[in-house]
């Protein structure tokens, strides 16, 4: 498993951070009527709840914040005690009062966000340097468990290690069906075995943004080493996220999404890596020109902020911290000119297997298929259907053929084994001259 790097000066590795719970209105970070309005919000929608039950709603604690809250709105009148569940007083039950319901549509109209309570952005912007990707240190050792699925050869392998660690930007390419995505895929697994703490939403300016997905991000199943009584609720675990975007990414994906609607924003693709990698697959493909997408990415890559646009128009800094991977089966010249590819850590080619890579991928899937392996098949296979038609080897025909081979198998009723027969019936249906 990656392992956390000592910080400078230092033969240890750096204290684990976590946010620490607030004591007070103060320490949220949010002021006093930003959190009585998404109180009277989740009122609102929700009824009458208990001191204990709003602070659960808000992920605040009710000494010392969401007490001072009830205060402010019982106060001015906003909300009315409706009985009591308990001795304590977090057990009186609220509900709105008819002023309160005037203050919950007005605050509806500028947000209707009634989620978790965010915390501000210089407060995530200080986790994220805190909790920097390269933090996450490989070795020779984790490399080679983490690709052992795979075979590479020994030069493509020996740059992945200081690419990763790099924490930067690694451009893959080369020739399709040769397993870029499948050897990010593999990076990206050995990060998620780091864990992460990310909040749940940011605000700035009264604006609120969503951070955490469950689709992009995996909460953190292993215990902590910090008591979670001493860890702020606004915040969750997380495995160190890996998210994968392909043909679908627009310039407008890498910007705040605005939701007219909700009136708040959901957080781009870059700003729910950070701390994590992002791979951009199939680079090239997209609906929008590479040009236009790499102009967006240069300043990102080289000063590690992004700026991101609020539909006020206000410019925003978040950070960029993210280990992101372009794969490309397109020539590089055809995509990127020398400035881009200079901001580019690492330059990564992936070949076409040799004669023994490929005989190994091949014993490999046969072995997985429960096919027994056969070196004349093999021969065979190589010699009437690469040698004499001049084609080219990947890496991703041994598993293709060998299904073809199966599913012809099976059709006929016979046993799925490397005959010449079969061999050329799955190559026929597989192989399409361009």
């Amino acid at each position: 498993m990656a392992q956390p790097r000592a910080t400078a000066g230092s033969a240890h590795p750096r204290a684990p951070f976590y946010p620490e719970i607030p004591k007070s209105v103060e320490d949220t970070g949010l002021s006093m009527g930003f959190l009585t309005d998404l109180a009277i919000k989740i009122m609102y929608f929700e009824g009458n709840l208990s001191g204990i039950e709003l602070s659960e709603r808000l992920a605040l604690p009710y000494s010392g914040v969401v007490n001072q809250v009830l205060e402010f709105l019982k106060r001015e009148k906003f909300i009315e005690v409706k009985g009591s569940s308990g001795f304590a007083e977090a057990a009186y039950q609220y509900a709105i009062a008819d002023k309160g319901r005037g203050m919950a549509r007005e605050a509806l109209d500028r947000s209707s966000y009634a989620g978790y309570a965010p915390v501000p952005l210089t407060s995530y912007t200080d986790a994220i340097k805190q909790q920097p990707i390269g933090q996450v240190e490989v070795h020779q050792r984790t490399m080679r468990q983490a690709l052992s699925h795979l075979v590479i050869d020994e030069t493509t392998f020996s740059r992945l290690g200081p690419a990763v660690n790099s924490g930067r930007s690694i451009f893959l390419f080369g020739p399709p069906g040769n397993g870029k995505t499948a050897i990010a895929e593999a990076v990206g697994n050995m990060l998620l075995g780091n864990n992460m703490y990310i909040p749940y939403a940011v605000e700035v300016g009264g604006q609120v943004i969503k951070i955490f997905d469950y689709v992009n991000h995996e909460a953190a199943k292993d215990a902590s080493t910090v008591d979670p009584r001493l860890v702020d609720p606004r915040w969750i675990r997380i495995r160190r996220p890996v998210i994968i975007t392909g043909g679908e990414l627009t310039l407008e994906t890498l910007d705040l999404v605005y939701d007219e609607t909700n009136k708040y924003y959901e957080a781009p693709f870059q700003m729910k890596s950070n701390g994590g990698m992002l791979l951009i697959d199939d680079f090239g493909r997209q609906h929008v020109r590479p040009r236009d997408l790499l102009n967006r990415w240069i300043v990102p890559l080289e000063k590690r902020v992004d700026y991101l646009t609020l539909h006020t128009g206000r410019k925003i800094e978040v950070p960029f911290d993210v280990l992101i991977v372009f794969s490309t089966n397109l020539e590089p010249k055809d995509l990127v000119d020398e400035a881009f590819l200079r901001r580019i850590r690492h330059k990564i080619e992936v070949t076409n297997p040799t004669y023994e890579e490929f005989r190994e991928i091949f014993r490999r899937i046969c072995t997985s298929r429960n096919i027994p392996y056969d070196d004349r098949g093999l021969a065979y296979l190589l010699q009437e259907h690469y040698v004499a038609r001049k084609r080219e080897m990947r890496s991703c025909h041994p598993r293709d053929i060998v299904d073809q081979l199966t599913d012809i198998a099976r059709y006929l009723n016979v046993q799925p084994v490397l005959s010449k027969d079969l061999i050329d019936r799955a190559c026929e249906a597989y192989f399409v001259e361009l």
